[in-house]
């Protein structure tokens, strides 16, 4: 039985999940899905999907003359395709007397606090209406440097941004898998890194993830106080098995929740304008669980990029090592004056400081 609590859920649908070898959408798979998300809204919970499929919908239903960019292959594939994945989420949820909205996002949206807000107040809203947020990347719209790595990163960026309690990704795997013993790995601890000893670049026919993305992500979230779940989406109830506590699939266990502020900025990878470089002494403070630190500019070694205040920094050690990101306080040219200065104003605020366990930045 589904335990009767008011939880956030993310749900990630992904294009080998709900896409047949022709790309023609698996309404099969769909009608499970809705059937599944339905009992789960029947206790309190609200739930967001993020789903893929537009493109292969779309390459299943046209033929392109004589394109060969594929990002404007995408783009066309998409608008196509997008119609008809709609058309079917709709009338599959009406079956159940839901309704749902469609949300297209780029990248571009997550890029500043304001966007953050607006896009946090616009599945607020549907969700408070009892709206089921249907999203999807803009492919129609997106361009190279626009481009997610793929809707398992826009999933992970959704969660932070509805202070999901879980999210799903359902997979046409078990879940992440010990190639050494050939057994599942059922759950990974916050800060457990062996999961990367195990996983395998790979990549679907249609979709751009594979499995070290996924894992990224749920390593992610975790850091940030969301646990998330990657499960068999083709098992039968594997939705309702994991809200009823069953050890399925592979489950990234959460650590303690964080402000909203610190999740956009733990979500914002591929937003920075500049870097900044620390000494070791002030990486010891700030990196410290045991200290609120700003980052003050007489730790500064070196910045590099070209930012206003405002603007996403990331933040490296003298090595290089990735550290976390920030918020600048003011822009470069301010920097590069105040750099191993005393006395000077904090060039990132410890309000506006996010700092990751994961020094490779994955």
């Amino acid at each position: 039985m589904i335990k009767s609590k008011e939880n956030t859920i993310v749900i990630k649908i992904g294009t080998t999940m709900i896409t047949k070898d022709n790309g023609n959408i698996n309404i099969d798979i769909i009608k499970k899905i809705v059937q599944q998300v339905a009992k789960i809204i029947e206790n309190k919970s609200r739930v967001l999907i993020v789903s893929s499929g537009a493109v292969g919908a779309g390459r299943a239903i046209v033929k392109l003359k004589n394109e060969k960019d594929e990002v404007v292959r995408r783009q066309a594939f998409s608008a196509v395709g997008q119609i008809e994945l709609m058309r079917i989420y709709k009338e599959t949820f009406k079956q159940h007397n839901l309704n749902i909205a469609q949300v297209l996002c780029t990248r571009e949206d997550f890029r500043t606090r304001n966007h953050y807000v607006n896009m946090k107040n616009c599945f607020s809203s549907l969700l408070d209406n009892n709206i089921i947020p249907i999203v999807n990347e803009n492919d129609t719209i997106a361009v190279s440097e626009l481009m997610f790595t793929d809707n398992d990163e826009l999933a992970g960026l959704v969660a932070g941004i509805v202070n999901a309690d879980i999210l799903m990704i359902l997979s046409n795997v078990e879940g992440v898998m010990d190639l050494e013993s050939n057994r599942l790995i059922k759950v990974i601890e916050k800060n457990d890194k062996t999961w990367k000893h195990f996983v395998v670049p790979s990549k679907s026919t249609f979709g751009r993830g594979g499995m070290i993305t996924k894992c990224s992500v749920a390593e992610k979230l975790a850091d940030i106080g969301i646990t998330t779940h990657i499960v068999d989406g083709e098992k039968e109830n594997i939705l309702v098995d994991v809200m009823c506590g069953k050890n399925v699939g592979t489950t990234f266990l959460a650590g303690k929740k964080i402000s909203s502020v610190k999740k956009w900025l733990a979500t914002s990878n591929g937003s920075s304008k500049g870097v900044i470089y620390i000494n070791e002494c002030i990486e010891k403070k700030v990196c410290s669980e045991n200290k609120t630190c700003s980052l003050l500019p007489i730790g500064v070694v070196k910045i590099e990029g070209n930012f206003k205040k405002n603007d996403i920094l990331t933040i490296k050690n003298e090595n290089g090592e990735y550290l976390g990101v920030g918020k600048a306080e003011y822009g470069d040219d301010i920097a590069e004056r105040y750099v191993g200065k005393k006395g000077k104003r904090a060039i990132v605020h410890y309000d506006y400081l996010y700092l990751s366990n994961n020094k490779t930045n994955i």
